[in-house]
């Protein structure tokens, strides 16, 4: 036995981990309490991928120790014959990774608890608390219970709904074990309907986003019709904040120096950037207001809560558009390039935008004309075939959750693989395939996450430029659809005895610290039944752009290749993103970061506008 693949494995998760949260998140600006929470949550999110591969060769082992154990009884008995001890060891080869059996329950128990934690407790009060227009600690709390009711009160209602389902079945025990199934059936159930709708698009979309990317021009387009689409949500997000800004205004000259609520009005304002304050100096009214027109409390809450959400969709439109720019402005390079006879990059600093679009850091690393041959030669033949990679694996992904319930013969091609891994004691295989696999379907997941944004208010910006508000949403997002997806993948594996409905087979650690959903058959075998066809049904959806082509009905226009309206948008786009070249430069030279928070701060000085969520108490 060896803990260096489990050491391993743990270590680099976490460094993985840290450095995303690095990349995308601001340490120095953002609370420390936030980024600690952010980190276990990625953190054990991340684990949960890398140990289920162990746990499964463990399991598998462990199987084929059981069945030679059972083979010699029953040689002994039918036979007749004298005892003859075989070590079964002998028979099953160890895996290379293989740890202590006591070991993955005790780490399973952790980190499947701290991150139900986060996810249906900590984390969504937290991220209520920091869009909170409270000025006390329990005025915050009270507004992020209000704001979460109807969260819990789903998962209420499943925990109840299952309650009295075993109410009503007389021959169930209600004892503690049951209760924390409940809770853990509950919990499951929510993410693998979420699941079903992530699945169902992004199996399709993301194997034709690769195909589509490897067109010349496409990427270009598509890009160009983001940024007319975006350009008047940023408009929306700049007139919000003037709108908020004529408020505040008016609200200084009504509330004296002398008045309770000037504390309060000030911690509004040290809300503000300088630019901000700036603009409101300039249209600051002399008037003076009589007493009765005084704002309550009330109304500065509100004041302060379309604020904090005013900011923050500044902000991530501006980090957006900003972002937007500089790749447009890398592809038009690129769209250049191409006709170069001598096959060498070059950039082009009197370019249509009108700047010199800014290098990947691993640009020194190869020469020009290595560059221009990945970047106009090479690269769209790698997106296709990292298409067909993964529109295969798709298939197979497909395939099998709508046959892993079917038990003989097996259809499952993951548990056809994983089987005939076992057979040949390649247990290397078994954790490489069973990693590639979970971590596709996370691809798939959170590529539909990302993708829609959800109605764009959380956005994962590189360059310390996300702000709290979308990170902790990122985090309670993986921990609450990790282990529903790990759960469906031990399924597809026919590792799951609620699946197989198989007696005598080993569990794995993940399992048997989860517990089963056999006690409440009306969730196994629904679950069974509908999430393979719901599964293929939103992929058949996906496929023929049935969504794309009902928003747009709807008016919500999507991105169409042979659309007239879209035509239109893009060149908008384009228009929109040359004339908005000079703008872009000012955002990227004065513009503060999209990481900067909403709430005040002692520990700054008075320049600064605050930054955490904590300091405005």
């Amino acid at each position: 036995m060896s803990y260096v693949p489990l050491v391993s494995a743990v270590l680099i998760t976490f460094v993985i981990a840290a450095l995303l949260l690095y990349r995308y998140g601001n340490w120095f600006r953002h609370h420390p309490i936030v980024t600690l929470s952010v980190l276990v949550a990625w953190y054990f999110s991340f684990i949960i991928i890398v140990i289920i591969p162990i746990d499964v060769s463990s399991t598998m082992y462990r199987q084929c120790l059981q069945e030679h154990r059972s083979g010699v009884h029953e040689l002994d008995i039918d036979e007749n014959m004298t005892m003859i001890s075989m070590n079964s060891t002998e028979e099953c080869e160890k895996p290379w990774s293989l740890i202590p059996e006591r070991v993955l329950p005790r780490l399973w128990r952790v980190v499947y608890w701290t991150s139900q934690s986060l996810t249906w407790l900590i984390l969504p009060l937290m991220q209520s608390y920091t869009k909170a227009g409270a000025f006390t600690v329990l005025g915050k709390l009270k507004t992020s219970l209000i704001d979460n009711a109807i969260y819990y009160g789903s998962y209420l209602l499943i925990c109840i709904i299952l309650l009295i389902y075993i109410a009503l079945r007389p021959e169930l025990e209600l004892d503690g074990p049951r209760l924390k199934v409940i809770a853990v059936t509950a919990s499951n159930t929510w993410g693998l309907f979420l699941l079903v709708l992530l699945l169902g698009y992004g199996l399709v979309e993301v194997p034709r986003s690769l195909w589509l990317m490897s067109k010349r021009g496409y990427r270009l387009r598509s890009l160009y019709f983001k940024a007319s689409k975006l350009a008047s949500e940023k408009s929306e997000a700049e007139e919000n904040m003037d709108d908020v800004i004529y408020v505040l205004g008016e609200l200084q000259v009504q509330i004296p120096d002398s008045h309770p609520l000037h504390v309060y009005l000030m911690t509004v304002l040290s809300k503000l950037p300088r630019e901000e304050h700036e603009r409101m100096a300039r249209r600051r009214r002399t008037g003076s207001s009589s007493p009765n027109t005084l704002p309550s409390e009330k109304a500065l809450i509100k004041v302060h809560t379309e604020l904090i959400r005013a900011l923050q969709r500044k902000r991530r439109t501006q980090t957006q558009w900003a972002n937007l720019v500089e790749e447009i402005a890398w592809l038009e390079e690129v769209a250049r390039n191409e006709n170069s006879l001598d096959h060498v990059f070059r950039i082009h600093s009197d370019g249509e935008l009108g700047f010199k679009p800014e290098r990947p850091w691993w640009r020194s690393l190869y020469t020009p004309k290595i560059e221009w041959y990945w970047e106009c030669a090479w690269k769209c033949y790698a997106f296709k075939a990292l298409a067909v990679v993964f529109g295969v694996w798709s298939v197979f992904v497909v395939w099998s959750e709508v046959s892993f319930f079917n038990k003989e013969p097996v259809l499952s091609l993951f548990a056809k693989f994983v089987q005939l891994a076992k057979e040949n004691y390649d247990y290397f295989s078994m954790e490489v395939i069973s990693f590639l696999t979970i971590s596709y379907l996370c691809i798939c997941a959170y590529y539909t996450v990302f993708k829609i944004r959800i109605l764009n208010l959380y956005y994962l910006a590189p360059h310390h430029q996300t702000d709290e508000y979308s990170l902790i949403f990122a985090g309670m997002l993986l921990c609450r659809l990790t282990p529903p997806l790990c759960l469906n993948f031990l399924g597809l594996i026919h590792l799951d005895s609620h699946i197989t409905k198989k007696h005598g087979i080993e569990e794995t650690a993940y399992t048997n610290i989860m517990g089963h959903m056999d006690v409440i058959s009306i969730v196994s075998d629904g679950f069974n039944i509908y999430f393979p066809m719901a599964v293929l049904a939103l992929c058949l959806a996906t496929y023929y752009s049935l969504g794309a082509r009902f928003l747009s009905l709807l008016g919500f226009q999507q991105f169409m290749v042979d659309d007239d309206i879209t035509t239109d948008l893009v060149e908008e786009g384009k228009e929109l993103v040359r004339r908005g070249s000079q703008t872009r430069l000012e955002l990227l030279t004065n513009a503060e970061p999209m990481a900067t928070d909403y709430s005040s701060g002692s520990r700054f000085s008075g320049n600064d506008p605050p930054r955490n969520i904590f300091d405005d108490i």
